[in-house]
């Protein structure tokens, strides 16, 4: 899938809850229907951004891991 991405968090290294607070940052400061792409090495952040988005009403538009990365794609509410 080729998104159109408008800004990009490496939140590599950084274990729960960093990802999805640094995540929630970046989202504050872009505009409804930007795209954020998130790069994580924390296993426990597919549980934790399903639940983050469901909970801001921000759509995770994608997942993927590829090996020990875990990249997510969230849409601006």
């Amino acid at each position: 899938m080729s998104l159109a991405i408008d800004q990009e968090l490496d939140a590599r290294g950084l274990n729960c809850p960093l990802p999805i607070l640094k995540a929630k940052k970046s989202l504050a400061a872009m505009t409804s229907g930007q795209l954020l792409r998130i790069v994580c090495t924390d296993a426990g952040s597919v549980r934790d951004f399903a639940a983050f988005a469901k909970q801001t009403g921000n759509e995770l538009v994608d997942s993927d891991v590829a090996g020990p990365e875990f990249t997510y794609v969230l849409k601006r509410r």
